[in-house]
């Protein structure tokens, strides 16, 4: 089984999940995840895990999303972007001075409003799923980080920006308040993401270089190994050790040469190979696992 990771420059035009399937069917694997769910509209980053691999997506450390997005002054949809019902149209009297006049005031932390569109969930049904019936509920809005916002381009009525800000920030809404903010309805024509869980959008590969990799037979130059994406300090423990560690045993830390401060830790074998994560508890004197990727016998 592959354990590993396959950054994805995902297509416009198809769900997360579909992308996912096709990475799957390529590599013949069974298993695959991915992290940070893009609409069928948005392009770019789209990590994708195979095996044991999917098991640490929720121990990457950096969650947090870069994005290209372009709007549309003087339109607005039920879903936020180009695609939706047009609920309204107005007449745009709006400057790129005007713009780029607001949009200091969106950094920082807020609370934000999901869209109906999307793939949160009410009482266990999906909010577009709602939406579709025709139907809007209450949301909690939800606290965001921009850490960084810019007017990058400029079309007629037709802006781009570039976001930076933290994992689970709607850029649908955020353009949405934008307009609001500017007193003049906006929507989102197009989204990529440039960057996601610490991997740049140059780093990704497409479904079209993957199907010509396969067919050089060179596939695993697209695979990323586990640990590339957990940037924890390393320890290495003995033989012994490692396969305690493997069986899912915790280790003494009086027996271990490491840094003895609390916090994750990347296993490793003497001979080099990835055990999982491992966690340290100096107040109970030992490293307990964390996550394992399963099969080392030494």
């Amino acid at each position: 089984m592959l354990n590993g990771f396959v950054c994805l420059d995902k297509p416009q035009g198809i769900t997360s999940f579909v992308a996912a399937a096709k990475v799957r069917r390529i590599f013949g694997e069974k298993k695959t995840g991915h992290t940070g769910t893009l609409d069928p509209l948005a392009t770019g980053v789209l990590p994708v895990a195979f095996g044991s691999a999917t098991r640490f997506i929720e121990l990457i450390p950096d969650h947090d999303k870069a994005y290209r997005a372009t709007f549309l002054l003087g339109k607005s949809t039920d879903t936020l972007d180009i695609t939706g019902n047009v609920l309204c149209e107005s007449e745009v009297t709006v400057k790129k001075e005007d713009v780029e006049a607001v949009l200091p005031g969106f950094l920082g932390e807020s609370m934000q409003l999901p869209p109906m569109y999307s793939a949160l969930k009410k009482d266990g049904v999906r909010l577009y799923e709602l939406a579709r019936q025709g139907k809007e509920v209450e949301r909690e809005r939800r606290k965001i980080n921009i850490f960084s916002l810019g007017l990058v381009g400029q079309n007629a009525n037709e802006y781009t920006i570039d976001v930076s800000c933290s994992a689970g920030t709607y850029i649908r809404s955020l353009i949405a308040d934008i307009g609001e903010k500017l007193g003049c309805p906006a929507v989102m024509t197009v989204l990529t993401r440039t960057k996601a869980n610490g991997i740049p959008l140059g780093k990704c590969v497409t479904i079209e270089e993957l199907e010509r990799l396969k067919n050089e037979d060179r596939l695993m130059e697209a695979v990323i190994p586990v640990d590339e994406l957990l940037s924890y300090p390393s320890v290495f423990v003995t033989k012994p050790q490692a396969i305690r560690f493997s069986n899912g045993g915790e280790l003494d830390l009086d027996r271990m040469k490491c840094d003895k401060t609390d916090g994750f830790r990347l296993v490793y074998s003497p001979d080099k190979v990835f055990l999982g994560v491992g966690e340290i508890r100096t107040e109970s004197g030992v490293m307990t696992v964390k996550k394992v990727i399963p099969g080392y016998t030494g």
